[in-house]
């Protein structure tokens, strides 16, 4: 579907025309802009709320700024849809986050514009400073490096270290605070008490304002005039806001906060900062969802809603004719409410994604038992560590693809001290659209090889209740439990608790051709491509394992004893993962087997649906059915 282009906007392919504009057309560009925004995303569906917050930030920074010369990184990675839009993928945009088309996020390999890299948070500050640096290394001095942070990047650790160096490196790096107060759900701590409190202190807005007419009167006397001012001002605030203000202290130029809906006044702004050397952040307060009152009024909620009509405001959402299963993750939620009201030693943690895992259904039932602490993922862990030392039991909830963001506080702080915390890693295997920085690929991997460690995951909601349960009542270390993003497969889920023992698997279905050996939600696969198998008479077994480590042996022993040929499966690599594990048992208990295992494989995955990337990836139901066939043809040609 052709969607309809304003005028400015029909004539802009890069950010060279977007500089043939008036600065008095711009307020009318930032218009289309969101509009064309709005029209893709009711249509094709995405992110939506933080790239409307910052449509006349994008504008204003490719009008002033020669980019990619100058180099932009965006954090968060959803807020760049104006900035991909304006950079020559205007005519692609209707192929944003679907399988073969752009991503969904900034993505170096797909334009010259696209700096670095980005899908996780609080990254920008470091990376712009880095590349500050190598141009100063290079010899270009005239080169500006511009991280645009926000949707609740700020709370993240690593964006606090950044600062801490660019504060004494004199480098010249412009930080640009997309202050709206947001993450998916709303901001969480002292910092965002902080800055609302800078936002709205009249002292502070009215010194500002009175500094910058000044500065604007005194850059009439000539080019050098409003560094000049710049450095009087800066001399003025360390004496009315000594140690007062957070980004002073650590020695970065502190301007605003200023109207980040403004485009005509930022152009200004992004303009003088571009003559002052050095490190400095310009804190612009925004509105997530802007342009789109529903979006305004809901921002949570508006994040990413999929298919809307633009004009009702109403999200699609088809309605099945039969009851369907519900989500892993709200599973999680009212399953943690369960088992928090049977035991009052259970708490509930997240970093910063209370709706997104559903942890926000025992942060209202229980909100003194539930904590978002902010996209903090390693303080999440220690903190759940802390608490786990006096005997309660953390339910640490993170997404796989940010767990890799704390695996030092996993390793040290967690299985040195063998403190019973459960890991719940949402979204584990290929996620989807959001593609590579959010695939949740390396956590088996990464989980069985520590000491420790229990690694298991469910097949369907009953498994992950069950596993649930068990880990609640597990006291001799760390458990970790994985399922995938979207639905399970059962629509009566709320079934009675059955602690399950660590380590146990168990047999599905009972055949002597071949074995299938799964884990998790994927076992589904094989259930369909055995039900196919039986029905053309091959026998074949298919073994739920539940767990990758520890294993089960017996069961494991069961399996080479009565099958010459075997296929793992799993929604995770194939390096180092279930099928590893598989193989080291078989090897190191002198077992002799065909065995063939699948998932994903030794490379970046892109963006898609889950079933376009279990298909690509070979270990979809078809996939696992042809595979048997082979491997089933393979051993009979050699007979």
């Amino acid at each position: 579907m052709k969607i309809q282009q304003g005028e400015l906007l029909s004539k802009i392919n890069s950010p060279a025309d977007l500089k043939k504009l008036e600065e008095s057309q711009l307020a009318q560009l930032c218009e289309e802009l969101r509009d064309y925004i709005i029209d893709h995303v009711s249509i094709y569906g995405g992110h939506f709320g933080a790239s409307l917050g910052v449509v006349e930030l994008t504008a204003a920074i490719h009008y002033v700024f020669n980019t990619p010369q100058d180099q932009v990184v965006w954090d968060v990675g959803h807020q760049a849809y104006g900035h991909k839009i304006l950079t020559g993928r205007k005519e692609r945009f209707h192929t944003n986050r679907f399988y073969g088309g752009i991503s969904g996020f900034p993505k170096r390999s797909e334009s010259e514009y696209d700096a670095f890299g980005v899908g996780h948070s609080s990254t920008s500050i470091s990376a712009a400073l880095g590349m500050a640096f190598a141009s100063e290394i290079n010899e270009e001095k005239d080169r500006h490096h511009i991280a645009v942070i926000g949707d609740g990047a700020m709370t993240g650790g690593q964006a606090f270290e950044a600062m801490n160096h660019a504060g004494d490196s004199n480098k010249n790096l412009l930080i640009i605070l997309n202050d709206n107060c947001m993450s998916i759900d709303p901001n969480v701590g002292a910092l965002k008490d902080y800055l609302t409190d800078i936002t709205t202190s009249q002292t502070f807005n009215k010194f500002r304002d009175d500094m910058w007419k000044i500065l604007g009167k005194i850059s009439k006397f000539g080019p050098n005039a409003r560094e000049i001012a710049a450095n009087v001002e800066t001399s003025i605030k360390s004496f009315l806001l000594t140690q007062s203000n957070l980004f002073e202290s650590l020695n970065l130029r502190y301007f605003g906060p200023v109207d980040g809906h403004d485009v005509n006044h930022l152009v200004h702004i992004l303009n003088d900062l571009k003559k002052i050397p050095g490190p400095k952040i310009l804190h612009c307060v925004t509105m997530k969802g802007k342009g789109f009152k529903p979006a305004e009024e809901n921002q949570t909620k508006w994040h990413a809603p999929g298919k809307f009509d633009k004009i009702t405001g109403e999200i699609h959402k088809k309605v099945p004719d039969q009851p369907q299963p519900p989500k892993y993750q709200d599973v999680f939620g009212h399953t943690l409410v369960e088992l928090a009201k049977q035991n009052d030693k259970i708490v509930g943690v997240t970093p910063a994604m209370p709706s997104g895992s559903s942890m926000n259904i025992m942060m209202k039932e229980m909100p003194d038992r539930a904590f978002d602490v902010g996209i903090a993922e390693q303080h999440a862990v220690t903190f759940s560590a802390g608490m786990a030392t006096q005997g309660l039991i953390p339910f640490c909830n993170i997404y796989s693809t940010f767990m890799q963001r704390a695996y030092d506080q996993v390793v040290h702080d967690v299985c040195i001290q063998k403190l019973p915390v459960v890991f719940c890693l949402d979204r584990a295997g290929l996620a989807g659209a959001d593609g590579p920085t959010h695939h949740g690929a390396y956590d088996i991997s990464y989980m069985r090889c520590l000491p420790h460690m229990v690694v298991a995951a469910p097949m369907n909601e009953s498994e992950l209740r069950n596993l649930m349960y068990t880990a609640s009542e597990h006291r001799d270390g760390p458990f970790t439990i994985r399922y995938p993003r979207g639905t399970g497969v059962m629509p009566e889920w709320k079934t009675p608790f059955e602690k399950i023992a660590v380590g146990k698997g168990r047999r599905l279905v009972a055949g002597d051709e071949l074995a299938i050996l799964t884990i998790g939600h994927i076992g589904n696969y094989a259930t369909e491509a055995v039900a196919l198998l039986n029905d053309e008479d091959i026998s074949v077994s298919h073994y739920d394992m539940r767990f990758a480590k520890p294993l089960d042996e017996a069961l494991l022993k069961e399996v080479f004893e009565n099958h010459s040929k075997v296929i793992t499966v799993e929604d995770g690599t194939i390096v180092g993962g279930f099928g590893s594990a598989v193989l080291e048992f078989m090897a190191e208990n002198n077992f002799h087997a065909n065995v063939i295992r699948l998932g994903i494989p030794d490379r970046i995955v892109e963006h898609g649906e889950q079933p376009e990337l279990h298909k690509e990836c070979g270990y979809d139901a078809q996939a696992i059915y042809d595979t048997a066939l082979k491997l089933l043809e393979k051993e009979n040609a050699l007979i």
